[in-house]
């Protein structure tokens, strides 16, 4: 890790007042505030602090998008406004080299799209299809009594998944309804959450530092549905670095 990469990182937390009270600081990086990842990642990091209110860490995330947008997401994911930081473009994204994803020079959309389909981005399918398949080797997402809606017209609760497919792991298709209503809640209000549509391909990171603000942990995310290493245990490198 060079000793500029450190810099900039250390003059990020200066710009952006990103100093905190704990230990450590996880710095994130999303895309576009309406992208898959960044609604995913963000409503996993709302789980990971309700459920681990002892670790010694505060967490702040940069997202490219507007006001507004910023608002509908943190109401929408339970992701703390006062900690995401939203911006026009993707300087700082280029500043710290994270991917811009594809660009064939037809425009956003059609990046994006061949990106899902796993052109420049291969690990895409094979999530997705985990998504509609489960896995037994990562956690449920629902519980028994939580109430879903899937486009407004088809409500069920978390303990049919139970019923059908029992539990203790990710079911089948419990994953794709998880993201299938994010990407409702993105559609819905596409204007807010999609400041430019140049940016749908750009992919986000993850900066992990310790109290000196160096950098313990860093990953660079390439891929639509990969803004982890892991993606059965996401934040599994949080736990794994993260001690009192």
């Amino acid at each position: 890790m060079t000793q500029k990469f450190q810099n900039d990182i250390k003059n990020l937390v200066e710009e952006f007042n990103f100093n905190g009270q704990k230990k450590y600081k996880l710095i994130v990086l999303f895309g576009l505030l309406g992208d898959f990842d960044s609604f995913e990642y963000a409503i996993n990091l709302k789980s990971f602090i309700d459920n681990n209110q002892d670790k010694n860490l505060d967490i702040f995330a940069i997202a490219i998008g507007n006001q507004k947008g910023k608002e509908k997401f943190c109401k929408f994911t339970g992701f703390q406004e006062e900690n995401l930081i939203v911006v026009s473009n993707n300087q700082i994204h280029d500043k710290l080299k994270v991917s811009r994803g594809l660009n064939i020079g037809l425009g956003g959309w059609i990046n994006m799209l061949l990106m899902l389909s796993g052109i420049n981005s291969l690990k895409t399918i094979k999530e997705v299809i985990r998504g509609y398949t489960g896995d037994k080797k990562a956690k449920q997402i629902y519980s028994e009594i939580d109430k879903i809606e899937v486009l407004k017209f088809l409500k069920f609760s978390g303990i049919s998944f139970k019923q059908v497919f029992g539990d203790g792991y990710l079911r089948p298709f419990e994953l794709a309804t998880f993201r299938l209503n994010n990407m409702n809640e993105i559609i819905q209000n596409w204007s807010d959450y999609i400041l430019n549509e140049e940016y749908l391909p750009q992919r986000g990171a993850s900066f992990l530092l310790n109290n000196e603000n160096q950098v313990i942990y860093k990953f660079f995310s390439s891929d639509v549905l990969g803004y982890s290493s892991n993606m059965r245990n996401p934040l599994g490198f949080l736990s794994d670095l993260i001690k009192e």
